[in-house]
């Protein structure tokens, strides 16, 4: 054998090779190459993609619908405007300080502010963009057939074999029939039976996105076309569906003034009843208002509303949501003439109805002057008085037990004309004088029932008339979207279930013949979420096709049973 040079001349450079031959080197090298850093920009049109696919995720919708919940607290917190004025007006000059905060913020009008109809509106649009491509995609999977068995079943969480005596194409038919009992969709795909239940999982999802979808509906519906308002009704008086006659009334930005229902009704009698004794004694018992109602054919009918008990008008509802007592009251003038007679509705400011108010009398009254003025008087009224030297005056139950009015006499002007809205249940002294007697104390006086009070220098006279009426106040309300709500919400309930408590499982089994001639059937399951139920229920499905092939003695038990045959 010949020596040979070992030198290595691989990387000797060719004083023949052309620069050419170098760069087509250096291209079949496999060292690494330096390369600039960077990616592929998006564009506008990647950039929209992305911001769609965020919008349509789950996880986008779950934040939206958590701020949309988060948004609607400073709503339940706050004064709002559309539905309580006088309390925005109150907040707004016992807060100073946090009042230019709270408009800049649209917290006095949460529910039409432009950040809460941002959320309300992305989360629409996150939840539609959601559920249309899943339900294509649900309906791919139902049209679709159930896949083929693994390679290896053993690898499944759930598992079991056995050997049959039967056929494999009896096993296959033999479990073909158990899982379509079972109400499995089944079918035979290659050596195995493949089966799928569970269907209805991905159903109640999507049926709990719709329902999402139809409450967000119902809800925008209802803003939008609602009508509520407030009336408040003495015995014997009535109230007639116009906008005229409500004490304060709000609507939706597309609800019309002829949409309202026409109806009227007569308050015949309120009736109150009360616990007399024991720990709960004031606590109502009765609250019943009972009512003659004329709807569109003319006809009168009578009807008792209750307490979470409304009367229906068509499409409109009329709650009893307060009541109280009004004093009958008769005041004259120098000469005696009556210039006021009627029933004082006056507000309760605590659970016995101790209440508040004011009488004015604005019309036929003249000074001794001959000169038109006006007279107005504060009342404080208790249904049931614990009677002089017995503490202040306030009531020590809700019923007229003893009844007692105190009044404070003022004449100048009530200020009706100024232009600026008053409260009915307030006088306003600012333009008025408190009468008083020669010693200069003002006039005021604690009346009962039949009493009167005279008032000085031949002013007149005010009574507490015996008779003292009741009044009930009224909502009428107008909600074209709470069906619908109502109906999202059970939706809602039932969807939520079924995606919680259905689970998506597949079963497969395979029967091949083995090589003493019987069959080895595998069964497995895989479940698209964890259960403890999946192999319980596996372990009864092999129970039932064993019973249609039964199994077979292991191989070495049938030698052992082989052997004792011969012996004998």
């Amino acid at each position: 054998m010949s020596k040979t040079d070992t030198t290595d001349t691989t990387d000797a450079p060719d004083a023949s090779s052309a620069p050419g031959d170098e760069a087509a080197g250096a291209d079949l090298s496999t060292a690494p190459k330096e390369e600039t850093l960077g990616g592929p920009t998006l564009g506008v049109v990647g950039w929209v993609r992305w911001f769609w696919r965020q919008l349509t995720s789950m996880r986008v919708a779950l934040i939206l619908l958590f701020l949309l919940s988060l948004g609607a607290v400073p709503g339940s917190l706050i004064p709002q405007s559309s539905a309580d004025e006088m309390k925005v007006a109150d907040f707004k000059k016992a807060h100073e300080a946090l009042t230019p905060l709270y408009e800049k913020l649209q917290l006095f009008d949460v529910y039409s502010s432009v950040w809460f109809s941002a959320i309300y509106i992305l989360l629409f649009v996150s939840l539609i963009g959601c559920i249309v491509p899943r339900t294509w995609q649900f309906v791919g999977q139902l049209r679709g057939l159930p896949p083929g068995a693994p390679k290896r079943l053993t690898r499944l969480p759930a598992y079991t074999t056995w050997r049959t005596e039967a056929a494999p194409e009896e096993v296959h038919e033999a479990a073909l029939a158990v899982l379509k009992g079972r109400r499995f969709r089944a079918r035979t795909a290659g050596d195995a039976v493949a089966a799928e239940k569970g269907y209805l999982r991905e159903a109640g999802n999507l049926l709990f996105h719709l329902a999402l979808i139809v409450m967000l509906v119902a809800f925008a519906w209802g803003q939008l076309f609602k009508s509520e308002g407030g009336k408040l009704v003495v015995e014997g008086d009535g109230f007639s569906n116009t906008l005229t006659q409500y004490d304060d009334f709000k609507s939706g930005s597309q609800f019309a003034v002829d949409e309202l229902e026409p109806f009227n009704f007569t308050l015949d009698s309120f009736t109150g009843t009360y616990e007399k004794s024991g720990p709960q004694r004031g606590t109502p018992r009765t609250f019943e208002a009972a009512v003659t109602y004329t709807q569109g054919d003319g006809a009168d009918k009578k009807a008792v509303i209750r307490v979470n008990e409304p009367l229906k008008l068509g499409d409109s509802k009329v709650y009893l949501i307060a009541h109280g007592y009004a004093p009958v009251v008769t005041v004259k003038d120098r000469q005696g003439k009556v210039v006021f007679n009627g029933a004082v509705p006056l507000l309760p400011i605590d659970n016995n109805i101790t209440s508040t108010g004011a009488i004015k009398v604005m019309d036929g009254y003249r000074d001794k002057n001959g000169d038109k003025e006006q007279l107005g008087f504060k009342a404080f009224f208790v249904p049931t008085f614990a009677g002089a030297g017995k503490g202040s005056m306030f009531s020590q139950f809700p019923a007229l037990d003893f009844p007692v009015m105190a009044l404070t006499g003022y004449h100048g002007s009530l200020r009706v004309d100024s232009g600026l809205p008053q409260n009915v249940y307030q006088l306003d002294t600012s333009k008025m004088t408190q009468f008083k007697v020669d010693g200069g104390t003002g006039v005021a006086q604690r009346m009962v029932p039949g009493e009167t009070m005279t008032l000085p220098d031949g002013a007149g006279s005010i009574t507490f008339e015996k008779d003292i009426k009741e009044w009930a106040s009224f909502q009428v309300s107008q909600q074209p979207g709470n069906g619908l709500a109502l109906s999202g919400a059970v939706a809602a309930i039932a969807g939520l279930t079924g995606s919680l408590f259905i689970q998506r499982r597949r079963i497969w089994v395979r029967a091949v013949r083995g090589e003493d001639g019987t069959t080895v059937v595998e069964m497995a399951g895989l479940g698209r979420s964890e259960s403890a139920k999946l192999p319980e229920e596996l372990a009864d499905l092999a129970v039932a096709l064993t019973a249609q092939a039964p199994q077979a003695p292991e191989p070495a038990e049938a030698e052992a049973e082989a052997s004792e045959g011969v012996e004998k």
